[in-house]
């Protein structure tokens, strides 16, 4: 049996590492080794950063819900505490988004809220 040689697959390979390494700077764009570790690296960043995006968002809703609940002279952590008291069952991005674009709405909801801490 003749021995089989790599050489359609390896180029194919090369080529995908290449391809995504395009836009980096210097030798990570086109010395075949560092492509491929830059690219391995970038990868693994790119999912940190998705992570990371989740958690920068949620401080932000936090960031807003707290700053709502001081204007009308609730601590944020009671707020929540009454809310779940109350059996409000929205998560942080809509109570922000309702404190943003409909502060009589956000009322009505701090007024339960409060009324369950009571």
């Amino acid at each position: 049996m003749p021995r089989v040689r790599k050489g359609a697959a390896v180029r194919r390979a090369k080529k995908r590492e290449l391809k995504a390494s395009r836009g980096f700077r210097g030798a990570r764009r086109n010395q075949w080794r560092l492509a491929t570790e830059a690219v391995r690296r970038a990868a693994v960043f790119a999912r940190e950063g998705r992570k990371q995006k989740k958690r920068d968002f949620r401080g932000l809703w936090i960031l807003r819900l707290s700053a709502a609940c001081r204007q009308r002279g609730v601590r944020y952590s009671e707020f929540i505490n009454g809310c779940k008291k109350a059996g409000i069952a929205m998560n942080r991005k809509m109570l922000s988004e309702i404190a943003i674009a409909d502060p009589q709405g956000f009322d009505a909801i701090m007024s339960e809220a409060r009324a369950a801490l009571a």
